[in-house]
């Protein structure tokens, strides 16, 4: 019989039995809210409370995606998950030349304050968690949230959110850059000191392994360079004088999880053992500081446009991966998402199925339920002995900047999703409709909205909102952060100004995305891959 490997090309015996795995539960397991925390951070887990049913939505203009939202909401969504078109998150404004025929076509588009006050309309900010999948941008978008909080009379220490933040993942897996990594990174540590005493509620930064697993990285990738990246951040943070004990503890992340339900929940569990140790050996953190929490969405690389409808049982296999690996949030794909922006009704049957997991099938009942099968014990360590491996050739390297600069992450993702689609093709692996059991027929077809119309109005309306203000004060506002940029490059030696308060300003003024992005761009520069 052929040797059989999981999709991270992990052997899978035929037969687990005890002598397989190697375990002390006080060393490598624990109960769950006690360190190494593999079988949860939390104590009681969702005997306690639920995870956060999050759907991501976000679409043309900023009163259709407030209009989802609150549909959404209704129908027992916990905490809001923001989608920015290309534009916003590349740092243009939806009236200059570049982002002509991509305004409002994969997110919501968001020029101003005032965009923003449109898509959290009606929306409680101080009772309502929010997440922001913006990168690049992340520090002006974030910006736009307080000062709507504030022009409302919410507090920030009330406000409770994630902004992705994550912006090493994008040189990586993702592309929407703006600046060379050294700026970004010190920008990065920036929002950690803002957020711990200005939003303490509010993590700032997602690190991202989703995004590097929608790329093609297997599963053991996803998790040794999600981490590869985190360590960068926290050096830079410690670099700049912070104490890892103020900021970590309000580290988040963000998973995938695909089709594999038994390496998925394994990956999770092994993650969340490797990451405290990390945290613990190379920064001496504290347990609260060591507790890997996460988001996780249902991975988006695997739904097909053939036969969409096997996309539903796709979803729930993921759901409950993510929820027997013991995720803190979840989003949960629409079944038409390989077509189109998913519709309000595959939206909701998302919705519906999180709930069906977290109130029918009894994943709730007790922490880790698959804690002590041999199969997944064995792969559990199986997937932390190879990520903590890949990790110790990054660290060979000089770190996660330096890899990148090496194309390093670039070239293992590539060979992964090689490797695997040649799998597909040969049959080896097995996507049902598409390589097998297929039925011939075409894919439906969703229509999609009138994006021209939808660009010109939003190109009024930035146009409006311009016109309207103070030039003078925005002129110093910008001014003022073109001023301290400077200190955030690497020749800069000392402390630096903090940045975000200059960003909040300048927001208060109505300045755009693109009027702050461009600012920093002048001092920074852009940056440009090497071959």
């Amino acid at each position: 019989m052929s040797e059989r490997l999981s999709p991270s090309g992990i052997p899978i015996p035929g037969v687990v039995r005890p002598d397989d795995v190697q375990l002390s539960y006080a060393r490598d397991l624990a109960d769950p809210g006690h360190f190494p925390f593999t079988r949860g951070v939390q104590p009681t887990m969702y005997r306690g409370r639920l995870w956060t049913m999050r759907q991501y939505a976000g679409f043309g203009t900023a009163r259709s995606t407030n209009e989802r939202f609150r549909m959404l909401l209704e129908a027992g969504q916990t905490g809001l998950s923001v989608a920015f078109d290309l534009p916003t998150q590349m740092g243009i404004d939806s009236d200059a030349p570049r982002a002509q025929g991509e305004v409002g076509r994969v997110g919501v588009a968001i020029d101003t304050v005032d965009d923003m006050h449109v898509l959290l309309d009606g929306i409680p900010l101080d009772k309502v968690s929010s997440s922001m999948t913006i990168n690049a941008t992340a520090s002006t978008l974030l910006a736009m949230y307080i000062v709507v909080a504030e022009e409302r009379g919410i507090p920030r220490a009330s406000l409770s959110g994630t902004v992705q933040n994550d912006i090493l993942k994008e040189y990586i897996a993702r592309g929407t850059y703006i600046y060379p990594p050294d700026p970004s990174l010190a920008l990065t540590a920036d929002m950690f000191r803002f957020c711990a005493t200005d939003v303490p509620q509010w993590n700032p930064i997602s690190i991202s392994g989703y995004h590097i697993r929608e790329a093609g990285a297997t599963a053991v990738q996803e998790v040794a360079f999600t981490f590869a990246d985190a360590i960068a951040y926290v050096q830079q943070a410690v670099d700049t004088g912070l104490a890892v004990d103020a900021f970590a503890p309000r580290l988040s992340f963000f998973f995938a999880a695909h089709s594999d339900l038994f390496e998925e929940v394994a990956k999770f569990r092994a993650a969340r053992r490797l990451w405290a140790r990390l945290m613990r050996d190379r920064f001496g953190a504290a347990d609260a500081s060591c507790k890997l929490r996460f988001h996780t969405q249902t991975g988006g690389v695997t739904l097909t446009a053939q036969q969409p409808l096997n996309n539903v049982v796709r979803v729930t296999v993921q759901a409950l991966a993510a929820t027997l690996g013991g995720t803190q949030s979840l989003h949960t794909n629409g079944y038409d998402e390989a077509l189109a922006l998913p519709t309000a009704e595959a939206a909701t049957l998302a919705l519906r199925t999180q709930q069906i997991v977290g109130y029918e099938s009894g994943v709730a009942q007790t922490a880790d339920p698959l804690a002590g099968s041999w199969y997944v014990e064995q792969l559990t360590d199986a997937i932390e002995t190879r990520a903590l491996a890949l990790l110790e050739k990054v660290d060979a390297l000089g770190g996660a900047a330096a890899a990148i600069r090496a194309g390093f992450f670039q070239e293992e993702i590539a060979r992964s999703a090689y490797e695997y689609q040649l799998r597909v093709e040969a049959g080896e692996t097995v996507v049902v409709g598409v390589n097998r059991f297929g039925d011939g027929q075409d894919p439906p077809v969703i229509p999609a909205p009138d994006f021209s119309a939808l660009e010109t109005g939003q190109v009024a309306q930035l146009k409006m909102v311009k016109a309207k203000r103070d030039p003078q004060a925005l002129h110093a506002a910008l001014q003022a952060i073109a001023d301290i940029a400077p200190e955030y490059l690497p020749a800069h030696v000392g402390a630096r100004t903090p940045l975000m308060p200059r960003i909040i300003d300048a927001v208060r003024l109505r300045a755009s995305v693109g009027e702050i992005a461009d600012t920093l761009e002048r001092v920074w520069g852009r940056y440009q891959p090497t071959v």
